[in-house]
This record gives structure tokens, C-alpha cells and sequence, in this order.
């Protein structure tokens, strides 16, 4: 068998933000358009109750306050099960949606899962990776192959 694999899409600053409906760790369906009208920051990340994935949400945790400050939401997104998801929020009191991403189909419109390096070799999976969608549905900022250490300082800059 020959596994042919192909570029992942990326979004620009103006695309519009595909829109999404996945379940939520409390198996509630959220959609991107809960968010219409308001800034929020999409992010996806690999894998629940991982060291980078735990430090990446605990940073968007403890800097909710300033973000909300902005006039901006948080939704982090992996394809990991609701339940795992629950117990993650549970672990780290995590503030904000975490949303089920199971078959990857929003990562992948989102150019968040592809090939990657993984420890120098070609792998498919998700790409950590972070998008401001403004008010009008179109993306503000858009961030791929984040590092988690310092990630939403990052993001932030330049947001005020």
C-alpha cells in the first residue's frame, strides 16, 4: 500500500473561519457560531493530559482574565473522547470549552492536522496550532507548529 500524503490547507489572515459543531467535554454541541459577533481564539492541540498539552491550557487558563479583558473567548479543540476531555478540565480546573475532535475533520479544514516532523521523522497528526476569529467570522490571527512554553503570550501580542 502507498500512503500518498498531501499539504495540509492553511489559513490567512481575512480567510473565513470554517465554520464547526463538535461535542464538548459535558457532551453539549458547540458551534463557531455561538461565537458570532465575538473575538475568540481557537486552538488545537494533540492530545488531553500530555505535559505540552497540559501547559499549553493551563496558560490559556490563567490568562483568560486579560483575554475576556480583550473581548475574547477561548475554545481549545483535540480529537480526544468528551470523557477524556472532562477528566482534563477536571485535573487542571480548565475555564474554558474543550471540544471533541474525533475524526479530525475540523482540524483538518483548519490546516491543524497533516504531515509534521515528529523527533526528525514525517508523521501525520495534529499540528498544534492557534487562530483569532474576529467578530465577522474571518480569522485575525492564525499560528501553526506552536511551541506550548510561552504560546499564549504570543498570542496576545498585539491583540489590545
Amino acid at each position: 500500500m502507498v500512503v500518498i500524503m498531501t499539504e495540509a490547507t492553511r489559513l490567512d489572515v481575512g480567510d473565513t473561519a470554517p465554520a464547526f459543531e463538535l461535542s464538548d467535554d459535558a457532551g453539549n454541541t458547540v458551534s463557531l457560531s455561538d461565537y458570532a459577533g465575538k473575538r475568540v481564539v481557537v486552538y488545537f492541540y494533540p492530545r488531553a493530559n500530555t505535559p505540552g498539552c497540559t501547559k499549553e491550557a493551563c496558560d490559556f487558563r490563567d490568562s483568560l482574565g486579560e483575554l475576556n479583558d480583550l473581548g475574547i473567548e477561548v475554545v481549545g479543540i483535540s480529537p480526544d473522547k468528551p470523557e477524556k476531555l472532562a477528566k482534563f478540565r477536571e485535573d487542571h480546573d480548565l475555564n474554558f470549552p474543550l471540544l471533541s475532535d474525533p475524526d479530525k475533520s475540523v482540524m483538518t479544514a483548519y490546516g491543524a492536522f497533516g504531515e509534521k516532523k515528529n523527533y526528525g521523522k514525517i508523521v501525520q497528526g495534529v499540528i498544534r496550532s492557534t487562530f483569532l476569529v474576529e467578530e465577522d467570522g474571518t480569522i485575525g490571527k492564525a499560528m501553526y507548529n506552536v511551541k506550548a512554553t510561552g504560546h499564549v503570550a504570543r498570542v496576545m501580542k498585539g491583540l489590545a
